[in-house]
């Protein structure tokens, strides 16, 4: 279970990785360790309880997750179909009250999946996503580089009935790299700025930002996310994985 909690002054993060035992699923819920998802028909909750890291501290609470719509289509990401993306539930309000650490929360949010036949890093060099929540719906944009360096764009709007307007890529803005030098570019409408309000992870194969563009007219705030799976493949890497994300058979 990954957490990622942001706040004025601190952030609190975990992921812990755990062995088959801990993990049990049905149809309507997803156990991990101490940690579970459920689906009632109306709502997706999420029970957390996690140690964070590296410094050690207790995340607990729960979020609920309140799709106005679910969408049924899923989308291929290669041309072997091998990898997917399933965006279910673009336009959402979220509940966020945690008790460890003391926090309470009301908002706008966004549920996706990604699955595939066999690891990401096989297949993909990078890529990036990005999100924004506008007054038609939510806009994304997912831009993939295939580890022969060819390129694919997906570019949407998705309303809050679930349907899903497909659109021409806005062109892309170059960004200053994270403190890991991890490139960052964005989409947004031609001849507007798009700026980096904060940078919300910044870690050797991975960003995940928050933007200000202008997107089809509108000014918005945009999630955004880049990944770097040749980076996330070397071995300097991935020896560093255990100390952000601890490993458990429990």
């Amino acid at each position: 279970m990954n957490v990622a909690l942001y706040g004025e002054r601190r952030k609190h993060w975990a992921m812990t990785e755990r062995g088959r035992n801990a993990v049990s699923r049905n149809r309507d819920e997803f156990v991990i360790g101490p940690s579970s998802v459920d689906w009632d028909g109306e709502a997706l909750t999420f029970r957390i309880d996690e140690v964070a890291t590296p410094f050690p501290h207790r995340l607990q609470g729960v979020v609920r997750v309140h799709p106005s719509a679910l969408t049924s289509k899923a989308f291929t990401l290669d041309p072997a179909g091998l990898h997917h993306w399933h965006p279910i539930a673009p336009c959402s309000r979220v509940q966020v009250d945690f008790r460890q650490p003391s926090m309470r929360w009301l908002g706008v949010g966004y549920f996706d999946m990604n699955y595939g036949d066999r690891p990401l890093e096989r297949d993909f060099s990078s890529w990036e996503w990005s999100r924004a929540d506008t007054r038609k719906g939510t806009v994304v944009s997912y831009d993939m580089v295939e580890s022969d360096h060819e390129r694919t764009s997906l570019a949407m709007r998705v309303d809050r009935t679930g349907a899903v307007e497909h659109l021409e890529p806005l062109p892309r803005a170059k960004l200053h790299p994270t403190g890991w030098r991890v490139p960052r570019t964005a989409r947004g409408d031609a001849q507007q700025l798009v700026t980096v309000t904060r940078t919300l992870e910044d870690a050797p194969f991975y960003a995940r930002s928050q933007l200000s563009a202008t997107l089809l007219g509108e000014t918005a705030d945009i999630m955004h996310e880049s990944l770097s799976l040749d980076r996330f493949r070397m071995p300097i890497v991935q020896a560093m994985l255990p100390f952000r994300m601890p490993r458990k058979s429990f």
